[in-house]
């Protein structure tokens, strides 16, 4: 006796041999018999073709037009632009620091008995006269041209401008002597030169100079 199958092609005892005495599937509860339900054949005709289902066309968001007198643009909160903005500190430079002018010494000038005026550049210097030998400086007071010049040494005297005397200092370097206030010099050694001293160079009273400090 033949076994009950399952006839139902979509339950899993499809076509499987049930007990004799099943009545119906236990899966699906179909009824079985002795006969095994057929394989359904592929038909020939071409499966019908399925429409797609027509789409609508894509939505287009237009802007609202801001000439309707309806329309209001739309708000944007108020900015604080106490939080932001940063006010600018004043710059005061800074003076600068204040430079006293260089100190300048007073000029030094020698009066001859003839009128002719010598008179120191700079602040220090030689008193003498002009070597005619090639190469040698001329010093800063040059008295040559002078009457009696011949008295005058090459290197008569050195004067020089003391900020701690506050006054023009001079120094004998002569073979012929220089006389202050018609005192003698010792050489080498300096000596304060006031404004309306006299100078004189040599023994012979022929040199004579009046001291001028402006």
């Amino acid at each position: 006796m033949p076994a009950n199958r399952c006839p139902n092609p979509s339950c899993e005892y499809f076509n499987r041999a049930l007990p004799n005495n099943a009545k119906v599937c236990p899966w699906c509860s179909t009824p079985v018999g002795n006969v095994v339900a057929p394989t359904p054949q592929p038909s020939s005709q071409p499966p019908p073709i399925q429409q797609q289902p027509s789409q609508p066309p894509p939505v287009q968001h237009q802007r609202p037009p801001t000439d309707q007198p309806n329309y209001q643009p739309p708000q944007q909160a108020p900015v604080d632009y106490s939080t932001v903005y940063q006010p600018r500190v004043s710059y005061q430079p800074t003076p600068p620091a204040y430079t006293p002018p260089p100190q300048r010494a007073p000029a030094l000038k020698l009066i001859h008995t003839t009128g002719r005026e010598f008179q120191l550049v700079g602040e220090g210097g030689y008193i003498g006269r002009r070597s005619q030998s090639p190469g040698i400086a001329p010093p800063e007071i040059d008295l040559t041209g002078i009457p009696s010049e011949g008295i005058v040494s090459r290197r008569h005297a050195r004067v020089d401008w003391d900020w701690s005397q506050n006054a023009y200092m001079i120094v004998d370097m002569s073979t012929n002597g220089i006389y202050l206030n018609n005192n003698p010099l010792n050489p080498g050694m300096q000596y304060r030169l006031l404004n309306g001293d006299s100078l004189r160079f040599g023994q012979d009273n022929l040199v004579n100079f009046t001291v001028y400090v402006v």
